[in-house]
């Protein structure tokens, strides 16, 4: 599947959390992101690991790999896409908080790890 279109945050989808009123934490794990250095041109490969605890929704999880899978030919540096993502994700989940750990690939031996954070009533 090959997509043209650009990632939008209307392309996530939600349901119903199941225990409102409970605070729990989910814990989702992208083991193939892939982007585009805007330098190079070059393919960057990471895994995502989000980590949130829902309000009233929980995200849907196909949507969420075909929001994620429209990354794969924007050129995008790794602090940006990071905080693009969680930026669009707490938009659409509406989480009491949540955590987006991006992990990449070694380039020229070195590796980055970017974390966000978001706790609702925050700035």
């Amino acid at each position: 599947m090959f997509f043209t279109e650009s990632p939008s945050v209307e392309q996530l989808e939600t349901f119903p959390n199941p225990r409102p009123g409970r605070e729990y934490s989910i814990e989702i794990v992208c083991p193939e992101f892939t982007s585009v250095c805007p330098k190079t041109g070059q393919p960057d490969y990471g895994t995502l690991v989000f980590t949130y605890t829902p309000g009233d929704v929980c995200v849907e999880l196909k949507s969420l790999k075909l929001y994620l899978q429209r990354f794969r030919n924007q050129g995008i540096f790794y602090e940006q896409v990071t905080n693009r993502i969680l930026d669009d994700f707490v938009q659409a989940a509406k989480p009491m908080r949540a955590t987006l750990v991006s992990r990449w690939t070694p380039r020229g031996g070195i590796s980055t790890n970017v974390t966000v954070t978001y706790e609702a009533g925050k700035s």
